[in-house]
């Protein structure tokens, strides 16, 4: 039987305050990214649903999700408990377990926030910096994947996409090929190569084109964690203290 497949992103609201990537990158001598590179060749092959396939907490599950694939880079892979998560969906996306009418999702600024501030099953971020999500800055995405193991992005998903293995824009499919028309969905993107990008999803490793991300993907986040760092320097080998103090100058 198929598992069932939740959303659960609200649409994007912006903040003027966010840290902004491309005035990082613009102003940075960044090493170029390298053609292809996938976090998650450390992980487990079943990321679990984080309980996705009951309510709409796909934004909680992406960060768990992170926390996965930088904690298998850098030591030893943690997976936090359904609770973990779901405590999370609560406190951001004011979730009721006992009212099923307050599973509406939440905004990923919200649970970025939380996440920043409270923390999720003792794991915190350090700080976010929003990407320019458009194909037009693929590149940053890249850099965000190598640099920070992974982007906490957001899809207005198609309809299209529900029955394809691949996700990929579909020609002349009318409405249901419309940004939104299934939903809003978060996810981690984990890896790239010059045909695909992977996301993690429902438990598992989902293959999309660059083009599929160049026309849904309506939010991006580069996070920085002490998840993805030991003595100061990434998986990646990005200096995490240069880094911090760059972003605090912006």
């Amino acid at each position: 039987m198929t598992q069932p497949r939740l959303l659960g992103k609200k649409a994007p609201r912006y903040d003027h305050r966010t840290l902004q990537m491309a005035s990082y990158l613009d102003h940075t001598l960044l090493p170029p990214p390298p053609t292809a590179i996938s976090w998650a060749n450390k992980c487990s092959a079943d990321f679990g649903m984080m309980l996705n396939d009951q309510i709409g907490d796909c934004t909680c599950a992406t960060a768990g999700h992170m926390i996965q694939v930088w904690t298998a880079n850098e030591s030893a892979e943690i997976t936090l408990t359904d609770d973990d998560i779901q405590r999370a969906y609560e406190e951001a996306g004011h979730y009721d377990p006992r009212d099923p009418t307050t599973d509406q999702g939440a905004v990923e600024l919200d649970v970025l926030n939380y996440w920043r501030k409270t923390g999720i099953g003792g794991h915190q971020i350090g700080a976010y910096a929003a990407l320019e999500p458009d194909g037009i800055h693929a590149r940053h995405v890249r850099n965000a994947i190598h640099l920070f193991g992974g982007v906490y992005s957001g899809f207005a998903l198609p309809a299209t996409a529900q029955g394809q293995a691949i996700w990929s824009v579909v020609p002349h499919a009318g409405p249901d090929s419309d940004p939104g028309s299934w939903g809003g969905h978060a996810v981690p993107l984990v890896a790239y190569d010059p045909h695909w990008v992977w996301c993690i999803t429902w438990g598992k490793l989902q293959r999309m084109t660059w083009a599929f991300v160049g026309k849904y993907m309506d939010e991006a986040y580069a996070c920085i964690s002490a998840d993805w760092v030991s003595g100061g320097k990434a998986p990646s080998g990005f200096d995490y203290a240069a880094l911090q103090a760059d972003l605090a100058r912006l």
